[in-house]
């Protein structure tokens, strides 16, 4: 029994020492968010896109204000805060979402990647300019090179895309989906620079982006069938828990640490590790353009995310 108590005890140290360290803090989200790339492919089999998101996050955010109660934290934040909470929830989990699902019907989704790989420079611009965080020259040569490496990994999908018929339509949609992004990111490090405490409010926000991708789905006359394969409700469970509730919420801790354009890093770091998962399950096989480009992108989030960077 005393060896019990004192597991219970040291449990919670560990968790807090593990919080501390800002490779946990970048790890986390980025090996959580390369898996779901993979995942998300047994939720699309059965349902459409907008209906997944929506039920991810909306259980997500039940989860989220669950945790905040259990943990007595004041998880009915005050009404005043609410417009606010809404209005990220439909930037950061509703709008950035959609985008990317409308901009994947025309342009190949690997110059989505690469797109959402520029939010390095959205979030550093928004950290310097909203947070006062400066950025260095080194930091910006080494995200372009990561940035740089994310084209080459995927530059037969970029060079072929000008053919598709709408790819300027798709652009579009990534740039929005890029912004919606890099705006939803400021908006959370704001409100929680304002007293309010993370978890109940990616709670709130996730609840409500959810609430509106389930209308949008509706307006669009999708079903709001939910799927019957058990692939599909454990992939549902993955992604709720593992890509929403813990890798968003590390996700912010690092943001919280190390300001917006350091934690954006993780967008440069996911596409290889996405295409390692890929070549193990999927057959993809690498070629030396792609080579170059892991190597690049590898090179660029250290010497990015290196603490005098």
């Amino acid at each position: 029994m005393a060896a019990l108590c004192a597991g219970s005890r040291a449990a919670p140290a560990l968790l807090t020492r593990l919080l501390d360290s800002p490779r946990v803090l970048f790890w986390v989200p980025t090996l959580i968010w390369a898996s779901t790339w993979h995942v998300i492919l047994y939720q699309l089999a059965e349902t459409s896109p907008l209906v997944s998101v929506a039920s991810r996050f909306l259980l997500a955010g039940v989860v989220l204000l669950g945790v905040a109660a259990a943990r007595g934290q004041p998880w009915w934040l005050a009404p005043r805060w609410h417009g606010w909470l809404l209005a990220t929830g439909v930037v950061q989990y509703s709008i950035n979402y959609w985008a990317v699902y409308e901009a994947e019907r025309h342009i190949p989704s690997g110059l989505v990647a690469v797109l959402f790989s520029l939010m390095v420079f959205g979030n550093a611009l928004i950290g310097w300019r909203w947070f006062g965080q400066p950025v260095t020259r080194r930091f910006v040569v080494a995200a372009a090179c990561g940035v740089l490496g994310v084209v080459l990994i995927f530059w037969p999908e970029v060079a072929a895309a000008g053919a598709r018929p709408h790819a300027a339509l798709g652009l579009g949609g990534g740039l929005l989906a890029v912004a919606c992004a890099c705006i939803g990111n400021a908006m959370t490090l704001g409100l929680t620079g304002r007293g309010l405490p993370l978890v109940p409010l990616l709670g709130w926000c996730m609840a409500y982006g959810a609430l509106t991708l389930w209308g949008v789905a509706a307006w669009q006359g999708n079903t709001m069938a939910l799927g019957h394969g058990v692939a599909w409700w454990l992939s549902l469970l993955y992604l709720t828990l593992f890509g929403s509730v813990i890798a968003f919420f590390v996700y912010f801790k690092f943001a919280q640490r190390v300001g917006p354009a350091r934690a954006a890093m993780t967008g440069v770091m996911i596409p290889p590790i996405a295409l390692a998962l890929s070549a193990a399950l999927e057959g993809w096989r690498p070629d030396a353009l792609s080579g170059v480009g892991i190597v690049l992108c590898l090179g660029g989030v250290y010497v990015a995310t290196r603490p005098s960077a």
